[in-house]
């Protein structure tokens, strides 16, 4: 502790001494005790949020992270017009695609019914357009809401990168000059229960991998991760990307 902040404390003042010499007053977060009922240490599940990336502001330029936020309370409050999610021709019970069309009320379609029409239209694709690249992207429009579903491939219990690149780099096409699907979320696809992600040697990649391939593919919509990450808390994490130079230069070894 500095002369200065020790001598703050002495006569009754807390602060944090600026770069202009003065004393910076601390702001309380919660009223009463809370501030120290709800120290970090406390809570096994929690996030260290770090600032994301400074410099010149471009428009249009970053995936917005949102730590802490809950997707399906958002989409229910209509906070987007448009989200992605995978989707397969088995069984979508378990995914979040289930609870949104449960949950909103113009909705016409069901579990089954989104299992069923994925199913059809895997069954006519290998008819009619068999040399196709996969995944395919499924519209499910519930009025108030549009689901981008990627459909998982064919035959496969898991979806990889290389789909996650061909997916969102045809619904960047999809959103492009369409301002009425804006905004739009994607989750993450990491820890899913229907459409798992899977990277090299049959583990899930990281979500840096996952955020990477989202933006070179030109997406540029809001991350929801997957609730399983709030167990990181010891790690840094980032609001935005792409993240901070500063990152690269720490790999490098560098301070």
């Amino acid at each position: 502790m500095s002369i200065q902040s020790v001598q703050s404390v002495q006569s009754g003042h807390t602060g944090h001494p600026s770069h202009t010499g003065h004393t910076e007053p601390v702001v309380r977060l919660f009223e009463g005790d809370a501030d120290d009922l709800l120290s970090m240490n406390s809570y096994p599940d929690r996030v260290t949020l770090l600032p994301g990336a400074g410099g010149k502001i471009q428009p249009g330029e970053r995936l917005r992270v949102l730590w802490g936020q809950d997707l399906l309370r958002d989409l229910l409050d209509s906070r987007y017009r448009t989200v992605v999610c995978g989707v397969n021709d088995t069984d979508n019970s378990h995914g979040i695609i289930a609870q949104l069309v449960e949950l909103i009320s113009t909705s016409q379609w069901s579990s089954r019914s989104v299992t069923s029409y994925a199913r059809m239209f895997h069954g006519s694709v290998a008819i009619h357009a068999a040399s196709d690249k996969e995944p395919y992207i499924l519209k499910f429009d519930l009025d108030s809401l549009l689901i981008l579903g990627i459909l998982r491939p064919s035959g496969r219990q898991h979806f990889t990168l290389e789909d996650l690149r061909r997916g969102f780099g045809t619904i960047t096409k999809m959103l492009h000059d369409r301002r009425e699907r804006l905004p739009v979320a994607t989750v993450s696809f990491l820890s899913a229960k229907a459409n798992r992600l899977v990277g090299d040697g049959g583990a899930e990649p990281s979500f840096e991998a996952v955020l990477r391939t989202m933006y070179e593919a030109g997406f540029r919509g809001d991350v929801y991760p997957a609730p399983s990450m709030w167990r990181n808390g010891q790690i840094g994490v980032f609001p935005s990307y792409p993240f901070p130079a500063g990152l690269e230069r720490m790999r490098a070894g560098s301070s």
